[in-house]
């Protein structure tokens, strides 16, 4: 092929790449490409790159199951100790870190490492798998944020176990350096007191929460993590407010 009728080719492909691109999502979610978590990486160098990858893939297939994007994402890591700042909110248009946390898992999943995971009724400890936040209400606990959990035979009675987003006083670096351990829930994902407001603010109203451990069985059999076309559609949904539940109560 004469050189000037390739590079006339070389150049036609060009521009219908570029059209491609130009059409595109251009939801947070999605337009940061499979890059995504190494970028989130970047931004988040204490937090382990595996784990975000993970999350962004959790997130990714239910977006791709029908559930609408989000702006922001929260990172929960439980294989690291309670006494560690474990828990990472992203702005996903950037991406950029927002904030970086303590945060409690349930009094049944263990002391200052969890170790144990479920989503029964009363067993008080955490779930893991991915969450969608909902809407936020004053509660025992204050100020308080709902999840609505995803990850089928995980989190999926998180609504019906009241496990939500909330202030706690033992979430605290002192307690930590009093007990050897910040205090424990009845499964929720509490935070300090202090920074609970900006906390849920940042994720109110439809955003993405990942709840990670090595656990063998959520990790060969969740659904979000092992994606397919056949995937079923999942879809957000609200529930009544109420003022207390099992997981909204706090105990150290």
């Amino acid at each position: 092929m004469p050189l000037i009728r390739r590079r006339f080719h070389v150049f036609v492909w060009a521009l219908a790449l570029s059209a491609v691109a130009l059409v595109q999502p251009t939801s947070a979610a999605s337009a940061a490409g499979p890059s995504l978590w190494r970028k989130l990486a970047l931004a988040a160098p204490t937090a382990n790159p595996q784990v975000l990858r993970l999350a962004v893939a959790a997130m990714r297939c239910a977006v791709g199951s029908g559930m609408p994007s989000a702006q922001r994402l929260a990172v929960i890591d439980y294989s690291l100790p309670s006494t560690r700042r474990r828990l990472w909110i992203f702005e996903l248009d950037g991406p950029r870190l927002l904030m970086r946390e303590l945060v409690a898992h349930g009094r049944n999943s263990g002391g200052n490492f969890a170790k144990h995971f479920s989503d029964r009724q009363g067993s008080l400890e955490s779930s893991l798998g991915l969450y969608r936040t909902l809407h936020t209400y004053q509660g025992d606990n204050g100020y308080s944020l709902r999840l609505q959990g995803l990850d089928d035979g995980f989190n999926n009675n998180a609504l019906q176990r009241a496990i939500v987003i909330h202030g706690a006083s033992y979430v605290s670096a002192a307690f930590a350096q009093r007990e050897g351990r910040i205090g424990r829930s009845w499964g929720c994902p509490a935070v300090s007191k202090r920074v609970v407001q900006r906390v849920i603010n940042a994720l109110k109203g439809g955003q993405f929460v990942f709840a990670y451990y090595p656990d063998p069985r959520w990790l060969s059999d969740s659904d979000l993590l092992h994606c397919t076309t056949t995937q079923r559609s999942v879809t957000a949904t609200d529930a009544t407010p109420r003022t207390a539940g099992v997981g909204a109560k706090a105990i150290l």
